[in-house]
């Protein structure tokens, strides 16, 4: 379980960044796995998650997840909506108490928001290709909308780091082409690829939009004791990989 110094210092909500470890998960799956998009055993991502909101103090009924496809959708969690089983956003916002809002990553940036002024937390899932098609220009826009008057704190968990995210040119090139500035996010391994700088990537956004930005500053594609990785798992050649959960809620 990870923390971000400023959030611990806020006393309107909770947060958790969770590691792999603590679960009931197996195999490649081994332990703490909530991705309910994977093709683990059913109740044992059940029980992780159930785990995850006794850890959190909520009920799991009070747990929203999101239907994560790299969009840059965001979706407002209010007292019309609260009960859906799932979310089809890449990020979702709430003023409601006693709700927690979760993000399932495994290689990809999972951020939460507190708008301090107003009382609003949000969680982000961006990829890179979320966050290149907008997901956290949309996620502020959204807190933006709900008040215009605000302070947003944003806290980015652990990601895949610069040194192990490899990327082929016409990657590189993709991202040259919206923006010469994006050669800033990054370095030269060899002839053929690049090293990709995500977590500054979205940082970068985010400080553009006037928010606040911390980091809990692990690279889950090097620490497999503690993360589950995408990239990982496919250098591995295994079939599926697990998803570690990020969570904040507003005390109720």
């Amino acid at each position: 379980m990870f923390y971000s110094k400023k959030f611990k210092k806020f006393n309107n909500i909770k947060h958790c960044f969770f590691s792999r470890r603590g679960g009931f998960s197996k195999g490649i799956y081994q332990s703490l796995n909530c991705g309910k998009g994977s093709k683990d055993n059913k109740i044992n991502v059940n029980r992780n998650l159930s785990l995850v909101s006794k850890k959190m103090k909520i009920n799991l009924k009070r747990l929203s997840l999101m239907h994560q496809t790299h969009s840059n959708k965001v979706i407002i969690i209010n007292k019309k909506n609260k009960n859906s089983r799932r979310f089809n956003s890449d990020a979702i916002i709430t003023k409601m108490k006693g709700v927690a809002l979760g993000v399932v990553t495994a290689d990809c940036v999972p951020i939460i928001l507190y708008d301090i002024k107003n009382q609003i937390i949000g969680c982000i899932h961006a990829g890179w290709k979320g966050a290149s098609t907008g997901i956290i220009e949309n996620t502020v826009k959204k807190f933006n909308k709900i008040s215009s008057k605000n302070k947003i704190f944003a806290s980015i968990g652990p990601c895949i780091g610069k040194t192990s995210y490899e990327v082929d040119l016409d990657f590189y090139k993709k991202f040259i082409l919206k923006s010469k500035k994006n050669s800033a996010y990054f370095s030269k391994k060899n002839k053929k690829k690049k090293l990709f700088n995500l977590r500054k990537y979205v940082n970068d956004k985010l400080i553009k939009l006037n928010v606040k930005v911390d980091h809990v500053n692990h690279d889950t594609f090097r620490e497999k004791s503690r993360f589950f990785s995408y990239r990982r798992s496919q250098k591995l050649q295994e079939k599926d990989y697990g998803r570690c959960i990020s969570l904040i809620s507003l005390k109720g």
